[in-house]
């Protein structure tokens, strides 16, 4: 009978003989896993990663990362290759070529095509002896001492070693690119992740009031100046220089301290030097400072020039965290 405690057993086995194969590939990371890595930096052309069963599926998600990190790549399918695919190949072109065994039909016909004009092949398998192993002009050792699948067949620890062997390529190509944030930015321009790269505070003020009393305004003028632009607050200024803020908080406060207010103004109850950010600042800067002042709406100011109020509610919209 499968019960909960065979299932959780089981899990921890496969996620801790996942692990300890992980583990081994560092005594694979030698001088050929770096003459292979300066190969693809020093290639005037792109690189070019293929397989076939799992090992394909594998090679997806490494073309993907690479692409993502500055490094052009393409999937090439080695059941595909050999029925028109490889016209993709360019004789610049360096490819990496996943197999655990080394020795399916479709990488004995594939290899020699490869290198035939010239082309650098990276070999990633799990048997150092195989066709493929020495067709490669470099060889990546992803062996694992068995699988996890209780039958030693489905891939799984030696589909995890080739994944984090071609993270550890990917993240060794970054290093060597001086990849930074602001290029991964230009590769993911969408969803959250894009806007958390890319979106500055002055692209969330186009569609935002800009709410604004001075020193002298009276208080009930205020309360409508905050009611109107619906952030909450004002900025109060004087001579176009932020010298204050009021808030809803500041408005409570007031109440609860005074049964009248009609000869109060802004200046009377506004908060001195409130927090401020500059409108070229990224967004997500932006809530941080909220999250660390425990505030919900900064002022933004350039060259001490009032420009607008930021609010946390509007961050929050944009889905960036």
């Amino acid at each position: 009978m499968i019960t909960k405690e065979n299932i959780l057993a089981n899990a921890k086995k496969t996620i801790e003989s996942e692990s300890q194969s992980i583990a081994k590939l560092i005594d694979f990371i030698d001088d050929t896993f770096a003459e292979a890595v300066q190969c693809i930096f020093n290639s005037k052309g792109r690189l070019i990663v293929t397989g076939i069963g799992k090992s394909a599926i594998i090679a997806q998600k490494m073309v993907a990362s690479f692409n993502s990190t500055g490094t052009p790549s393409l999937f090439l399918h080695a059941s595909e290759a050999i029925h028109g695919d490889l016209g993709m190949l360019q004789k610049d072109d360096v490819v990496i070529c996943i197999s655990k065994s080394g020795n399916s039909p479709e990488i004995k016909a594939l290899v020699p095509l490869l290198t035939r004009f010239g082309n650098k092949l990276i070999g990633m398998t799990g048997n150092m002896t195989s066709f493929l192993a020495k067709g490669s002009h470099y060889v990546l050792n992803t062996t694992v001492d068995a699988e996890a699948c209780p039958l030693n067949l489905a891939p799984t620890n030696s589909t995890t070693a080739q994944l984090v062997m071609g993270d550890a390529i990917v993240v060794c190509l970054m290093e060597m690119r001086d990849f930074k944030a602001e290029d991964f930015a230009v590769y993911h321009p969408g969803g959250a992740l894009g806007k958390k790269l890319l979106l500055r505070v002055k692209d969330m003020l186009e569609h935002t009031l800009k709410p604004e009393v001075g020193p002298d305004t009276p208080v009930k003028k205020a309360i409508f100046e905050i009611s109107e632009k619906r952030l909450g607050v004002t900025a109060v200024v004087e001579n176009n220089k932020v010298i204050g803020i009021i808030t809803d908080g500041d408005i409570r406060r007031m109440l609860n301290d005074r049964d009248t207010f009609a000869e109060l103004t802004a200046k009377d109850i506004m908060t001195k030097s409130p927090k401020t950010i500059q409108s070229a600042a990224m967004v997500v800067d932006a809530f941080n400072i909220m999250e660390d002042f425990s505030i919900t709406q900064l002022i933004v100011v350039d060259n001490g020039e009032y420009k607008g109020v930021l609010h946390l509610h509007d961050i929050l919209k944009e889905g960036i965290v």
